[in-house]
């Protein structure tokens, strides 16, 4: 995804020089940044640098950044494009999915078509805060007749507040979705790797993110005793949060299970998830894998076809995004993780940041599925 990678400290020292070598080496050069939340602040300062070289940027805001192994907060990736691929960020999305698809379209028409033209892959960055994410992508798809092929991520805070999160090299946004058209030999693969529980529901009553009922009864109620049931948990509003991340919804489709971590409860028992979840969905209850037990790492390996290890190149560098929800499972683990990540993958560098959602499309005889995902890890090479 990124031609170099510069990883800033917090007080942006060495970023004048950074920008001026880079413009040296690549006069068409485009930056994106990677911030994460506790440094926005910064934000002012890195645009105004960019406008000085005049070097187009674009960027976001995330929990934390994904370095090799680590996640930290206390510095910024900076991932340079050679050449600057065509992008588009809209703001001032509509709350209706197919309004809010048609102002993307309008506003990226050139981009898009481009994407078309040259088959290459269209990775996005949404506000974590926008309700209807897949209605969106499902949409957008529908628009482009199968034409376009999506993947992509959520930005924002962890603590699930509006902040802006979303910038270029003038303003900060939030309500927003940042688009960028990568080259046609782009690899990505997305995957979560959780099993499935035996316990079948069905959410009666959904409005966006919110489950009101599930066979009819108050969701919380019906989640206390199927995890109960199932996993011997005894569930409470209070320890609600605790184990929603490791006891998450899976939305069964005709393709696969796809996570919706459960993160805030209303007085009348309805459960707020990340992810939409559309009235009459098929659920089960899922278990996060054990780390020994996940075939996460290995399915990414197989999409991103590396049955062999990346060649040992300068920029071998693997933009990776991990979930805020599969960190918070794995704890220390996602250390692990990320380093089995890199192994198998050959990357030299793994570069990217924490996510609170995940998106990709899956092509099935020749028709387009957009997937939203929690508790995933993509991969950009």
């Amino acid at each position: 995804m990124f031609n170099a990678t510069h990883l800033l400290p917090a007080d942006l020292s060495g970023l004048a020089v950074c920008l001026s070598d880079w413009q040296a080496e690549c006069p068409q050069l485009g930056v994106m940044a990677l911030v994460p939340e506790g440094l926005v602040d910064a934000i002012p300062a890195l645009q105004e640098q960019a406008k000085q070289w005049h070097v187009p940027l674009v960027g976001a805001v995330f929990p934390a950044l994904v370095v090799n192994q680590g996640l930290i907060g206390n510095a910024i990736w900076l991932g340079r494009f050679d050449h600057m691929p065509p992008h588009f960020l809209v703001t001032d999305l509509s709350p209706s999915a197919p309004l809010a698809a048609g102002q993307v379209d309008q506003t990226a028409r050139p981009q898009l078509a481009a994407a078309r033209q040259n088959g290459g892959t269209v990775f996005c960055v949404f506000d974590g805060m926008l309700p209807h994410i897949n209605s969106l992508m499902v949409a957008l798809c529908n628009l482009h007749k199968d034409a376009l092929q999506w993947t992509g991520v959520n930005a924002g805070s962890e603590t699930f507040q509006p902040i802006d999160c979303l910038f270029d090299g003038q303003q900060m946004y939030r309500n927003a979705m940042l688009g960028l058209v990568l080259p046609p030999q782009t690899r990505s693969a997305v995957a979560h790797g959780y099993p499935v529980s035996k316990a079948l529901m069905r959410a009666t009553s959904t409005e966006g993110n919110r489950i009101d009922t599930i066979d009819g009864r108050p969701a919380l109620a019906v989640y206390q005793e199927v995890i109960h049931n199932e996993y011997g948990v005894e569930l409470t509003p209070e320890n609600f949060y605790q184990y929603g991340v490791h006891y998450p919804f899976g939305l069964v489709t005709s393709l696969d299970v796809l996570v919706r971590i459960p993160v805030a409860l209303t007085p009348e028992g309805a459960i707020y998830c990340v992810g939409e979840v559309p009235p009459s969905s098929v659920m089960r209850l899922l278990r996060a894998p054990d780390l020994n037990d996940s075939h996460c790492i290995h399915q990414i390996t197989q999409a991103l076809g590396q049955d062999e290890p990346m060649p040992a190149q300068a920029n071998a560098t693997l933009a990776t995004f991990y979930c805020a929800g599969r960190r918070m499972h794995f704890g220390d683990g996602a250390s692990a993780e990320l380093e089995r990540l890199q192994t198998e993958t050959g990357a030299l560098e793994l570069a990217g940041a924490l996510t609170l959602g995940e998106v990709d499309t899956a092509r099935i005889q020749g028709l387009l599925f957009p997937r939203f995902h929690n508790a995933a890890i993509v991969c950009v090479g």
